[in-house]
């Protein structure tokens, strides 16, 4: 199963042996057509809060998989975004309001931002078609830098997005290293191919007799800072030594 929230109901018709679910908002659909069908969940920030499971250890339902712990790296994040850009002061936050795990990840990064001197304009979508009010807003609001939310809405409109932000010279921090290898500046966050290669290995326990609720839910063990050094060109930025020397990847 994909992102897409009407998949599951289908997908219990068809009777088949497991739901591959990524992402929270996925992962609650799937939970809601079905508490018997094996749950293989990925790129979910909190399984616990968001009730799939009664904890990491022992997950206890038909739910299992890995989380993102995206929201526990909110302040990681925040603090990355200032060493490379030490003058910005405002930064736009664009994010899935439809889906419910980004909303763990705004709530840290609120609590966080004060801590780097960082204010936030916190600007959510529900689809699309409310970008350009975004964007209007975002350069009423005189902006430093945008930080992107990751989810599968951001994914399909991240050209739009990035396309905007490069015409506008604004850097733009995300989760992913797919959106700083389409033109954003950074991407602090869990390795998200590594993250499906390790839920294969939940599908197949569950194919040869695992049951979910004795499979502990992991948390990622890689993590990756991706520098995009031609973005940083483009917008005449200049990434501080400190801050380079860290990243896993440079893309130049």
């Amino acid at each position: 199963m994909n992102d897409f929230p009407n998949s599951p109901p289908k997908l219990v018709s068809l009777k088949v042996d497991e739901i591959f679910a990524i992402n929270t908002q996925a992962a609650q659909a799937a939970k809601g057509a079905s508490r018997t069908i094996p749950i293989v969940i990925a790129r979910v920030a909190d399984p616990v809060r968001s009730g799939f499971a009664v904890s990491l250890a022992r997950p206890g339902g038909n739910i299992t998989g890995l989380s993102s712990i995206t929201d526990e790296l909110s302040a990681k994040r925040l603090q990355l975004l200032k060493e490379a850009l030490p003058n910005a002061t405002r930064v736009a936050v664009i994010w899935n309001s439809g889906n419910p795990g980004p909303a763990a990840v705004v709530q840290k990064m609120e609590a966080a931002s004060p801590q780097f001197g960082l204010k936030l304009q916190v600007l959510p979508i529900r689809s699309g078609n409310d970008l350009p009010e975004v964007f209007k807003a975002i350069t009423n609001r005189h902006v430093d830098a945008v930080f992107v939310i990751d989810d599968v809405l951001i994914t399909t409109h991240k050209q739009q997005i990035l396309d905007w932000t490069k015409k506008n010279r604004l850097p733009v921090v995300s989760q992913y290293r797919e959106l700083t290898e389409a033109g954003a500046l950074i991407a602090y966050g869990p390795s998200i191919g590594e993250m499906y290669r390790r839920a294969a290995y939940f599908v197949d326990k569950i194919l040869k007799g695992a049951k979910p609720a004795e499979l502990p839910i992991e948390q990622p063990a890689t993590f990756e800072l991706v520098i995009n050094l031609k973005t940083a060109k483009a917008l005449g930025l200049t990434i501080p030594p400190s801050v380079l020397g860290r990243a896993d990847q440079v893309i130049e």
